[in-house]
């Protein structure tokens, strides 16, 4: 069942995208469907993680695939809300490097049989991420009939959110980069005696 909620979240990826995109990102009914299925996938992944874990289910495809369906997932809300205007390119550069940086470093310890886990600093950069990815994915900057001001101060806080989640995502990332260099030499160590 998790690896099911995996694969669902990564073919639910190009769906994503197209909602958002659909007329340029200008259309509120698209850009609240592209927030439902974003939303839904989300969701799935706290689902399929719980699953894995109560039930000892936890597979050498879903120790792959899971991170590749987050990083897929998020990485093309970063990128599809630069295309349409509504996040600097440089934010999303900078946690794309991140964030990509930090899975390949993390297949490559793993490929020597080292593990290091999830900070919880990068539980919190994950939440933050998403609760600001979620509000820039809704439409509430263009919302009218009396929302308007309702609207704006959304996306301030989605704007606020996003500037805490990079800066977040720039130091659990420095962090994660020296405890994988520790567990690198300590595993070196641990090997040559």
């Amino acid at each position: 069942m998790p690896n099911a909620l995996t694969t669902l979240r990564i073919l639910m990826v190009p769906v994503f995208a197209w909602a958002l995109l659909r007329h340029d990102g200008d259309d509120n009914a698209w850009r609240w469907i592209a927030y439902g299925i974003f939303a839904v996938a989300m969701i799935t992944d706290k689902i399929d993680g719980d699953l894995a874990r109560k039930h000892n289910l936890i597979t050498d495809f879903g120790k792959i695939a899971d991170p590749i369906a987050d990083k897929a997932l998020t990485g093309m809300a970063f990128i599809g809300l630069s295309i349409i205007g509504e996040l600097w390119w440089w934010v999303t550069i900078v946690v794309l490097v991140r964030e990509w940086g930090i899975t390949f470093m993390r297949f490559w310890l793993i490929k020597h049989g080292i593990v290091v886990p999830a900070s919880q600093g990068g539980k919190v950069k994950t939440l933050v991420q998403t609760l600001a990815l979620g509000i820039l994915i809704t439409p509430v900057k263009h919302l009218h009939h009396g929302w308007g001001a309702i609207g704006e101060i959304l996306w301030w806080i989605g704007v606020i959110a996003m500037a805490i989640a990079v800066l977040i995502t720039v130091v659990t990332g420095v962090q994660y980069v020296f405890a994988m260099l520790a567990a690198r030499r300590e595993a070196k160590a641990a090997h040559s005696t």
